[in-house]
């Protein structure tokens, strides 16, 4: 299958930066409690999200979302603390500030969600030096159809070193739309060189919004790159 053309992949990202649609679903893996504590090391996830327990011990809520092996959470910085060399920068919500998706071995860690999803998703993500990407499947452990592929270029470094001592920082926000019921997503890149956090499905939290109007018409031009882009595709 064709890849997401640039244009809509911009469009999709700009919507959902803006604010995407409401939904009573939503689910945001912010990968904040699966180290321990903070500062810490950096936990295997495991089933963190899954009824079951991280590497450290800790648990969350229970999504039905699984990790493979090696998937880690990052101690991310925050003024005062250093314990990575990967920062929030102060942007984006605090509560999910400390901790974020990254891993260690290997150039790709897998998502699983066993009872599948659809339509897309959002995330941030860091990649200072070496871009990376995100491909979504119908089977577990990327297996199956692949439904979208999107290709992750490289992000600037414009944290001020002097408060956060990062130079991953900061995070910026991205989607992927795609048909059909996905699986997994494969979250790659080359190890210890890009970071994802707040993995939303359903929407993304929108601070701030513009006027209902303007959003409404941007929306309806997305839609129609959207189309055009997928008629490209096939």
């Amino acid at each position: 299958m064709k890849r997401l053309t640039c244009l809509v992949v911009m469009g999709l990202a700009i919507l959902l930066a803006l604010g995407g649609s409401a939904s009573a679903n939503v689910i945001v893996l912010d990968f904040e409690g699966i180290n321990a504590t903070y500062p810490s090391g950096y936990a295997f996830i495991q089933d963190f999200y899954n009824g079951g327990i991280s590497s450290d011990g800790t648990s969350g809520p229970n999504y039905g979302i699984g990790f493979s092996d090696n998937a880690q959470a990052i101690c991310l910085n925050t003024p005062g603390v250093v314990c990575s060399n990967t920062s929030r920068g102060g942007l984006g919500n605090p509560a999910s500030a400390k901790g974020a998706l990254f891993f260690l071995s290997g150039a790709q860690t897998y998502m699983n969600v066993a009872a599948g999803f659809d339509t897309g998703f959002a995330f941030n993500y860091t990649a200072e030096n070496v871009a990376g990407s995100v491909s979504v499947y119908t089977g577990l452990n990327g297996t199956g159809t692949l439904l979208a592929t999107l290709d992750l270029p490289t992000t600037p470094s414009t944290c001020d070193p002097t408060v956060y001592g990062a130079a991953f920082c900061p995070f910026f926000p991205i989607g992927v739309a795609f048909s059909g019921t996905a699986e997994s997503v494969a979250f790659a890149g080359v190890e210890n060189q890009i970071v994802f956090d707040d993995v939303t499905f359903g929407a993304v939290a929108p601070p701030p919004v513009p006027e209902p109007a303007t959003l409404l018409l941007l929306g309806s031009g997305l839609v129609g790159l959207a189309g055009l882009g997928w008629r490209r595709s096939r």
